[in-house]
């Protein structure tokens, strides 16, 4: 660690110190001391000195060597792995001019931080390893490039200044993204999904209301406008108890009148918004849809249809390996809802279907209904209480009861036909004119967007205490949101859809290095993607051994 000079403005002087940055053990990461307050730049300048901080600078220089001759060689406190697959987001970051904008914000905080620094930082470390803003500030953030002058408070004070005018900074990517890469928006898509909190008190934001993981849990709701090329532009958070079928129309005007796009949007939903009523919306609002359908719901006919052989086409990767099955067709299809006046609206559609047969899915359905199975058949033998059956009892039928005992047996058609639908999946949409692989597509890109959201926020769960308040919450799912956002920008617009999603995570986490005396040791398995970023970027990330000049040099990579 070493000495430096910070500059600290305060009214209309800037104070001097220097500040000894260490490696604390009881934080297990960065700490920061003043060694020597020196007044303001004003007074040495009214007390001859001129150029005050170059004159100080010299001493802390002085300080540095001193420190440097005097270090003995010992096993460090701080591992000498650092993370390096960020370099591609710093890029895009700096592609988007994102820095000159949110610098504007130090302006009106008062904050003696550096409020990019916190933003970017929380981006890098989502991407690199998500984790707990607490684990993130001690046990990833050290392990950057960048040298952070912020503590941990410092941290949380500007994630929740973020929180509080998240739509503002979603905003600037948004503007920014459109400025560089320009939005795709004769087509918009739309999705929303909730996220569940582990704690028994509501309060504002995080209420109790129809979560999808079936959990009791105050929850949140979370809305995602992208476009055409399924890069999100636009996101909305509203209370949990707000029911997502309603809430849809107003979130998507609300998100379009923000971005200034008036074309079609596609909602796109899983099984829990598949409803007749958001179809007929949809319909009125000149919008389509791309749902998926439950196929062990379907009518006898359509499920006969789906099991019939003929007419799938299949989709193999390099090795020739299955991937899914597909086949699809287009029909007139009924539907019925009870509208807000308690009547029965009927109407019929014309929708393209498609349904997809997927080997690894139905290898993971059928294991989880063996163990239904099981657990049922050991349930039945033991002549248990109905309600000790859970999810089991789907394979359950039950004659009545025998005092307090059910009077239990297998259902074997049940059973069977849920084996025979494992690893099926239906894609119902309004989109005529889109191939089944583009329906395909664009349905789990928004699956893997979602994913994504899911996977980085688990200390939301973990840690509920460190992310208590409204504020802080929000700015959490920002972070997530930019997070999200940098990692399409690099799938879709620079790799061209080339590489997976899976891929370019692995990039991100995987990709470190470990500092030797001053050589850095490429620790990386060499993948398609890293092979293929060094061939066209000709920068060193393939390299067993980096220089200090090299490590520069891809941290600095310009798009």
């Amino acid at each position: 660690m070493a000495y430096f000079l910070k500059q600290t403005p305060n009214g209309n002087r800037i104070y001097l110190s220097i500040v000894d940055s260490h490696y604390s053990g009881t934080k297990k990461g960065t700490a920061h001391s003043i060694y020597k307050s020196l007044r303001s730049v004003e007074y040495w300048k009214e007390n001859g000195i001129d150029d005050p901080i170059a004159h100080f600078q010299k001493e802390v220089d002085r300080l540095n060597e001193e420190r440097e001759k005097d270090k003995i060689k010992e096993i460090e406190e701080l591992s000498p792995e650092r993370y390096l697959g960020y370099f591609v987001a710093k890029a895009i970051l700096d592609k988007l001019k994102i820095g000159k904008y949110v610098n504007y914000f130090d302006l009106a905080t008062g904050f003696d931080f550096k409020l990019y620094d916190i933003l970017s930082s929380l981006i890098y470390a989502r991407l690199v390893k998500p984790c707990s803003k607490y684990k993130t500030y001690y046990e990833v953030l050290p392990y950057l490039f960048e040298n952070y002058d912020f503590s941990y408070d410092q941290l949380l004070a500007g994630l929740a200044y973020i929180g509080n005018d998240y739509e503002k900074f979603v905003e600037l990517f948004t503007m920014q993204y459109n400025s560089i890469y320009g939005i795709k928006s004769d087509t918009t898509y739309f999705d929303c999904t909730n996220f569940y909190f582990e704690i028994d008190k509501e309060d504002d934001l995080r209420r109790k209301g129809p979560s999808k993981e079936n959990k009791k849990d105050p929850i949140i709701g979370l809305g995602l406008l992208l476009d055409a090329n399924v890069i999100p532009i636009g996101m909305k958070i509203y209370p949990g108890n707000e029911s997502e079928k309603p809430v849809i129309n107003k979130v998507i005007d609300d998100l379009k009148s923000k971005n200034n796009i008036s074309g079609k949007t596609i909602r796109v939903a899983d099984k829990g918004l598949n409803s007749a009523k958001n179809v007929y919306e949809a319909k009125l609002r000149h919008d389509g849809y791309i749902f998926s359908k439950s196929v062990k719901n379907l009518p006898e006919k359509e499920k006969v249809w789906v099991l019939l052989d003929n007419d799938y086409h299949d989709i193999k990767d390099k090795e020739g390996k299955l991937l899914y099955r597909y086949k699809e067709c287009i029909d007139e299809f009924p539907y019925e809802f009870i509208d807000d006046n308690n009547k029965k609206v009927s109407f019929h559609i014309k929708e393209k279907r498609v349904i997809t047969y997927n080997p690894s899915l139905a290898k993971k359905k059928l294991y989880e209904i063996d163990k239904m199975i099981d657990k049922a058949a050991n349930l039945v033998l033991s002549k248990a209480k109905r309600e000790e059956y859970g999810e089991s009892s789907r394979y359950v039928n039950f004659k009545g009861r025998d005092g307090e005992k059910a009077i239990a047996s297998l259902n074997q058609k049940k059973i069977e036909d849920d084996k025979r639908l494992a690893g099926y999946n239906l894609i119902v949409s309004s989109e005529l004119k889109m191939s089944a692989s583009e329906l395909y597509g664009v349905y789990h890109n928004l699956w893997h967007i979602e994913e994504s959201f899911k996977i980085m926020k688990s200390d939301l769960d973990a840690r509920p205490v460190y992310l208590k308040t409204e504020e802080t919450i929000k700015g959490h799912f920002t972070i997530c949101y930019l997070a999200t956002l940098i990692e399409r920008i690099f799938e879709f617009i620079i790799l061209k859809d080339k590489y997976s999603h899976t891929a370019i995570f692995d990039l991100f986490h995987k990709l470190k290095v470990i500092k030797i005396n001053d050589r850095y040791i490429n620790i990386t398995a060499s993948t398609d993607l890293l092979r293929y970023l060094k061939e066209n970027t000709k920068l060193p990330i393939t390299n067993y051994i980096l220089t200090e000049s090299q490590i520069n040099k891809t941290l600095n990579w310009k798009i």
